[in-house]
């Protein structure tokens, strides 16, 4: 089905004013100085389960009245429409229109089960690679390591690659902080300087002086901050994040 020109025209008509009643929202909501009431947060599901979880909960604690709707997913929510008040992500270049603060820099590696890579290291045989398709950064690093394209799985949740090494499928780039907190996987190589990625907190501008979104925020950057040395894939005993090749 197609619209008629008159639909096209009233199509028009109610975007405009559907961005008018998200304006006239969004400045009441900007207004709101209570700390209690619905505070929406997009973030993807393995940052949310491995990393972020004890921050919220902490932060429930702390604030009872604060309702915190967590919105785990690796599809993107608008925030500009009101899908969500704050969201997580991993990403270079914010939107614009959005209010943001980097939070973090966490560091990646190549990852492998213990077995997988003892088996490896005897057979002098070369990796098979996941095809992990989570993101555009993990798709365009596998796709440097394994020019091929072949991979006999691909994956498109970073949690699910981590799941299928465990089982000896391969070997695939993670987060430091998911790969080091499980005493099955194993670094094949050191943190690559280039796998470097930004975690980011971003608003609305017109949530901007909303009470609750704004002590959310700060309590995940100070939470965050606490977590530099897991987050830089520093491993005990080790002076720097990005170890040398003999260590």
């Amino acid at each position: 089905y197609q619209l008629t020109a008159a639909g096209e025209d009233l199509k028009g008509a109610a975007t405009r004013m559907e961005r008018e009643v998200l304006t006239i929202d969004g400045g009441l909501l900007g207004q709101d100085s209570r700390l209690s009431g619905p505070v929406r947060v997009t973030v993807v599901n393995h940052i949310a389960e491995s990393l972020l979880m004890p921050i919220f909960a902490c932060f429930s604690k702390k604030y009872p009245e604060v309702t915190l709707q967590l919105l785990g997913s690796n599809t993107y929510a608008s925030l500009a429409q009101r899908e969500a008040d704050v969201a997580i992500r991993v990403t270079d270049a914010p939107t614009e229109t959005l209010i943001g603060k980097n939070l973090a820099t966490f560091a990646s590696a190549v990852y492998g089960s213990r077995a997988y890579l003892a088996a490896l290291h005897e057979s002098k045989a070369d990796p098979v690679w996941l095809g992990t398709e989570c993101c555009g950064f993990h798709r365009n690093w596998t796709r440097q390591k394994c020019p091929s394209g072949k991979h006999s799985l691909t994956i498109d949740d970073t949690a699910l690659a981590s799941a299928a090494l465990k089982q000896g499928a391969g070997v695939s780039i993670l987060p430091c902080f998911l790969g080091d907190a499980d005493p099955e996987l194993q670094r094949m190589a050191p943190p690559d300087p280039a796998y470097d990625l930004k975690l980011w907190v971003l608003i609305h501008s017109d949530l901007k002086r909303t009470a609750r979104v704004r002590v959310f925020r700060e309590h995940l950057a100070d939470e965050i901050r606490k977590l530099s040395d897991q987050l830089s894939g520093t491993l005990p005993g080790t002076a720097s994040s990005h170890l040398s090749k003999n260590e």
